[in-house]
């Protein structure tokens, strides 16, 4: 049951983290059209992810993974109930991925064009797809014992979009921040324009979730039971608002940072409130699966154990040795001709 339990925290540790990295290059991705006036500034935007979205997207990978050997049973009950959003956000990110490296094959005007609003979509279904899928996760799936009674279309319900809404509006001001951060001139000052702007659209998202999480799902039993996971919810509300004064002040690293603290921490409050669930039923709760009835067997999960403790340090060390390399704010002499 320890093990269990390890792995269930895992499992989030490594959904909150993908999300935090790979929000940016969302964000990033959707906003560049609108931001970036010319071609250098396109070119810009697109380096200021370039070196690092792929990177980013090696933890969803292993979210995957994690979920397929420590928890294989929710990991097929996903694919299949959850099979058309799952392929969605897979054609997303395929097209995204096609997008950054195509673009630059040709010097076309309309190839450019079209890889560039390729991107902006991309960008913008994959996180509104997975804020959709974890909303009805959150409320529960309408699982029986004999099976999955819901549809594709009732995924489209009030909670699934407001979660949805929220997760786009999260991953957009993350995006106008490391635009802010790592660009200079007219672009950096649109982006923090933009992301001013932009938090008072979250806080809005957040608060109507906040209420609208205690009618359409059990997430606040966890905390109604133990009070004292209550700070978690806290901090993620300090660092939103840390936001904002970092943001004020001009200091555009530790606005970024308190961004990042944010997503994190709204993911662990939506995962303690989640647990033991997996993805819980809404019609019958012996139907959920859970990280005590869905899990592999004890060698495997002690196995995954000792695989993780090897491998994920190194994959942090990389990335941390990535971003500390590419830290410089980019500039128009940083790129040639326009091209990424």
């Amino acid at each position: 049951m320890t093990l269990q339990i390890v792995w269930f925290v895992l499992w989030g540790v490594l959904w909150a983290v993908y999300f935090t990295l790979d929000g940016f290059d969302f964000g990033a991705g959707m906003l560049r059209n609108f931001l970036a006036k010319d071609e250098t500034e396109r070119a810009i935007a697109l380096t200021a992810i370039g070196p690092v979205w792929n990177g980013n997207e090696v933890w969803l990978v292993t979210a995957g993974g994690a979920t397929f050997a420590a928890f294989p049973l929710t990991y097929a009950s996903m694919f299949s109930y959850l099979y058309l959003p799952m392929l969605l956000i897979l054609f997303s990110l395929i097209v995204r991925g096609v997008s950054i490296e195509f673009r630059a094959k040709s010097d076309g005007a309309r190839w450019h064009s079209f890889w560039d609003w390729a991107l902006a979509l991309s960008s913008f279904t994959a996180p509104l797809v997975l804020g959709l899928g974890f909303g009805n996760i959150f409320q529960g799936l309408p699982m029986a014992v004999d099976g999955y009674r819901g549809s594709f279309r009732g995924l489209f319900n009030g909670y699934g979009l407001l979660t949805a809404l929220l997760f786009v509006a999260l991953f957009l001001q993350h995006g106008a921040l490391w635009l802010e951060y790592r660009t200079g001139g007219s672009l950096a000052e649109r982006s923090k324009s933009l992301a001013s702007k932009l938090w008072f659209a979250v806080l809005f998202l957040a608060v109507l979730f906040l209420v609208a999480t205690a009618f359409a799902t059990k997430l606040y039993d966890n905390f109604l039971a133990s009070p004292l996971w209550l700070v978690v919810p806290v901090l993620a509300v300090a660092s939103l608002v840390g936001i904002r004064l970092f943001h004020a002040r001009s200091r555009a690293f530790a606005a970024f940072v308190a961004s990042c603290a944010t997503i994190l921490l709204v993911v662990a409050t939506a995962l303690i409130g989640l647990f033991p669930n997996l993805i819980p039923s809404s019609l019958d709760p012996a139907a959920s699966l859970t990280a005590f009835n869905s899990s592999s067997g004890p060698l495997t999960l002690k196995v995954m154990t000792i695989v993780a403790c090897i491998f994920v340090p190194i994959v942090i060390v990389y990335q941390f040795l990535v971003y500390r390399f590419f830290r410089a704010k980019l500039t128009r002499a940083d790129v040639a001709d326009g091209e990424y």
